[in-house]
């Protein structure tokens, strides 16, 4: 029996319980809570993204994302209690009806679209002087000024939890890199799961989430971004699992 899969910790919780660890329990003190959930991809650039390596060796919750590698948790033995999704962790905390009155929310997105959705929510459930929504200029990463006015942004908002849905590696790579600029808070760095959460992407259908096959229903909705990317990302999973493997006999 193990808890690790290609050098990583993986956490037992389920999504309801990562969601009540953001929810009710403060992060790891005096640092922030990094929750990363690997897919097929995230895997496959854990071993030539060095940055995006030190953010997943820091996180503090680590849950399989993706079928494929939660599988393989089951089968080296780590205590996966089942897939854990980031859409499932974000659906579960935002459609709470009421948050504790210390919780200050930031999220980062993606186009203006979700920041409204997300305005629209924060309406709805009375917490507008609670929640920020903020969409970075593309390539802010690469721009030390951009990257410092977004951290002081977080910073000054009074954040317990971010949400950073600008995708892997770009959202894991900027938390673990400002870590000790942020507040101590619960970073959530999951994806397309806030427009999920806010209805505005499509969700699968409940047949297709019983079959593990979001990824197909994924590429059906963006062909021409995905197909490529899951070709390139499943070979990468399989060249991760042999060194794993490899790893696990010379250990």
């Amino acid at each position: 029996m193990s808890d690790r899969i290609f050098g990583l910790k993986i956490s037992p919780l389920t999504a309801p319980q990562v969601a009540a660890l953001v929810v009710d329990q403060p992060p790891p003190a005096p640092d922030l809570g990094l929750i990363v959930t690997p897919n097929i991809q995230h895997v496959s650039v854990l071993n030539g993204n060095a940055a995006f390596r030190l953010a997943y060796d820091r996180a503090a919750v680590i849950v399989c994302d993706g079928f494929p590698v939660h599988y393989y948790a089951k089968l080296r033995g780590c205590p996966s209690p089942g897939r854990v999704t980031g859409c499932d962790i974000a659906i579960d905390i935002m459609h709470r009806p009421s948050f504790p009155e210390r919780h200050r929310f930031f999220f980062v997105v993606d186009n203006e679209a979700a920041a409204a959705g997300i305005r629209r929510w924060a309406t709805e459930r009375g917490i507008t002087d609670r929640v920020a929504a903020v969409v970075p200029e593309f390539g802010f990463d690469k721009d030390p000024a951009r990257s410092r006015a977004l951290v002081a942004a977080i910073r000054d908002h009074g954040t317990t939890i971010l949400f950073m849905g600008l995708g892997a590696p770009k959202s894991e790579i900027f938390v673990d890199t400002h870590r000790a600029e942020l507040p101590a808070c619960w970073a959530l760095c999951v994806g397309q799961a806030v427009k999920m959460a806010l209805g505005l992407t499509p969700t699968p259908p409940a047949v297709i989430k019983a079959l593990n096959l979001e990824w197909l229903w994924r590429m059906i909705l963006e062909p021409r971004r995905l197909i490529v990317r899951y070709v390139v990302s499943a070979i990468g999973f399989a060249g991760a699992i042999l060194r794993d493997l490899n790893q696990g006999k010379t250990s």
